[in-house]
Parts: C-alpha cells; structure tokens; sequence
C-alpha cells in the first residue's frame, strides 16, 4: 500500500501522541516511513517545505513542554528564522507528530487528527490510555 499511498511520519518513539498516530496508521493497513526525526535531525529547507505544506509558522509547531524552548529565549517574541534555527539545532523543538500523505501534511495533534490524511481507516482503534477512537 505504501507504493499507491505513500505515508511519511516525522515521529519521537517517546511521546504517546506520536506513537498512537504511528499505530493508527500501521492499524489502518499502511506501512509508513518513520523518521525519527531527534535521530536524524532537521534541515532548514526540510522544515520551511513541513511548513509550506502545512500553511504553518515556525512558531505554531514550535514544542515547549520538554525542551529548551523557554531557555533559548524562543517563547517571547522570537522571529520565524530564530525558531528555525533553534530548530534544526535542537530538533526536539519540532511539535510532533507531522504526517505526510498524498492528501496533505498535518501535525497530528490528537493523534486521531492522521485519520484526515489516510484514505483507509482501521476498522477500530484504541490508544495506549484506552481510549477508543470513533472512526
């Protein structure tokens, strides 16, 4: 399925959202590509291409909870070039996660926000609190 419906997932094995949003689409028969993007990083055109796609500002993906957002003075005022910037340095940054498919490119958070993007759907989901998706 990967071949007519490619699906791509910028994706933190730590955080739950990320994680039911892989599982979500693994669930509805897809086998995405998962980048873990804290491993692989970032690159400046690779974000500004993110962001395009998703009519996004740096500072709307921009991740507080858990990084050196506060620290890096990124919270008060600082331009879209700076948030980048600190971005591509520190990729923890970067809301996760993004999904990319032939119908768009989202930050899909609630996790169930992926359902927009595939053209299949699991027949159900649970997330890992218990949580039962309407599908």
């Amino acid at each position: 399925m990967t071949d007519a419906f490619p699906v791509t997932i910028y994706h933190n094995p730590d955080c739950g959202t990320s994680r039911n949003a892989l599982a979500i689409i693994r669930a509805a028969g897809y086998a995405p590509t998962v980048i873990e993007y804290c491993i692989a990083g970032w690159t400046r055109p690779q974000l500004e291409a993110l962001f395009a796609a998703m009519a996004a500002t740096p500072r709307a993906v921009l991740r507080e909870k858990g990084t050196p957002a506060a620290q890096l003075g990124l919270l008060d005022g600082a331009s879209g070039e700076s948030i980048i910037d600190a971005m591509v340095e520190h990729p923890i940054l970067v809301n996760r996660p993004i999904v990319v498919t032939p119908k768009g490119t989202k930050l899909c958070r609630p996790s169930e926000v992926v359902l927009e993007l595939l053209e299949n759907r699991p027949a159900s989901f649970t997330k890992e609190d218990g949580e039962i998706v309407s599908l």
